[in-house]
């Protein structure tokens, strides 16, 4: 199977996944994928459908809920879930698609029995299903269009061509982050990456919510991915950004929250450029005001002269997270004019956090806890950034 994914088309995936699962004495494997909100799992098309995909024509996929099916609970708690089949004499196992520690989606398996050799070998087919998908999603429309439920605005396709993965991580860390309104995200964006010991992190909110303001995010990540790589520090990520900003898009104002977390310390390391501070999220609590400092000014001011802006530092203990967000989140309003507000992030987080959810279903829960609020329609870009340090996990 590995052999054969080299050249494989996207669409030949369900036939290869089926086939891997035949002779592991399967009598179905199909696989599932989230939608671009994690609302659905979506049926990777056939390849008749992927063709008629392909072609503009209209085709109806298997779709089933994250939040009320067999299959979705597979997908939130990253657990395999088993159950009696329509057919007579049949079992169906659910089981989480993972690439690292992003989620991807889930594979159905149907056998006369699923005991546990069987679901070794389910597992197995599982993972390396998650790297295949991972691997060619980068470039399939037929994949992109699996995953999308509307059309996406200029703006929010440049911008979801810039960001990384949603997830990433290691056995000592977690970064995980979440964007909407997914098909209309104007200026927000988020980075992040790992060397060595060291996630970097970094959310961005630019002034305004149009192509230009995608296209201000879109430089400030070149501007802080071209920095990093060559060994700048944070402060000078954010003067690059800066002096970026003011040549070539001038008069857009963005503000961020750039970051560096020592993996094998602890040791956290950030600058604030007008954004919202931090929470720091330990022992299930927030510690109030535990990174908030004096902000520096909003990077893209033209003709200003400031001095660089100041790196604070704190060492985290083993466990905490760090909470990073922009003001679309605080300042969503009901229809009754209501702010969702930062006791209400916090606590959703923390709740979800308690029940014992992996970080990124704690913040797929808070952004839907977030639209719903809001009638399912965000004035402003919602974007939330979560990293917890977990080195003896």
């Amino acid at each position: 199977m590995l052999a054969a994914s080299h050249r494989l088309a996207p669409r030949e995936i369900p036939a290869l996944v089926q086939e891997a699962g035949r002779r592991l004495g399967l009598s179905q494997a199909r696989v599932y994928i989230a939608d671009m909100q994690q609302r659905e799992l979506v049926a990777l098309p056939n390849p008749a459908q992927a063709h008629q995909i392909a072609t503009g024509v209209a085709t109806e996929l298997e779709r089933l809920s994250v939040d009320a099916s067999l299959a979705g609970r597979a997908y939130r708690t990253e657990t395999v879930q088993v159950a009696a089949a329509t057919v007579p004499g049949e079992r169906v196992g659910w089981l989480p698609l993972v690439d690292g520690v992003g989620r991807l989606g889930v594979l159905r398996v149907a056998a006369p029995a699923l005991e546990s050799p069987v679901l070794e070998r389910c597992r197995a087919l599982a993972s390396l299903t998650a790297m295949i998908l991972a691997t060619k999603q980068i470039y399939s429309d037929v994949l992109a269009r699996a995953m999308r439920t509307q059309a996406m605005t200029l703006q929010a396709e440049l911008l979801w061509a810039f960001v990384p993965p949603r997830t990433i991580g290691t056995s000592s860390v977690t970064s995980t982050a979440v964007l909407e309104p997914a098909y209309e995200i104007g200026g927000d964006a988020f980075d992040h990456s790992v060397a060595s010991t060291r996630l970097h992190l970094t959310l961005l909110d630019a002034m305004g919510h149009d192509l230009a303001s995608g296209g201000c995010s879109a430089v400030a990540l070149a501007a802080c991915r071209s920095t990093r790589r060559a060994g700048g520090g944070l402060a000078d990520i954010a003067e690059r950004i800066d002096r970026a900003l003011a040549r070539w898009i001038p008069e857009r104002l963005l503000t961020c929250v750039i970051a560096d977390l020592d993996t094998a310390t602890g040791r956290f390391d950030w600058i604030n450029c007008g954004h919202p501070p931090p929470l720091l999220i330990r022992d299930r609590h927030v510690l109030p005001g535990a990174l908030q400092r004096a902000p520096h000014l909003p990077l893209g001011v033209t003709g200003y002269t400031a001095p660089p802006p100041q790196v604070h530092t704190v060492h985290l203990q083993p466990g905490d997270r760090v909470l990073m967000f922009t003001d679309g989140v605080t300042e969503a309003r009901s229809a009754s004019g209501e702010l969702f507000g930062e006791d209400r992030l916090t606590d959703t987080v923390v709740r979800s956090m308690t029940d014992g959810l992996p970080a990124p279903e704690a913040l797929r829960r808070l952004i839907q806890q977030i639209l719903l609020h809001q009638d399912q329609r965000l004035r402003d870009d919602a974007t939330i950034l979560l990293a917890e340090w977990h080195p003896h996990r």
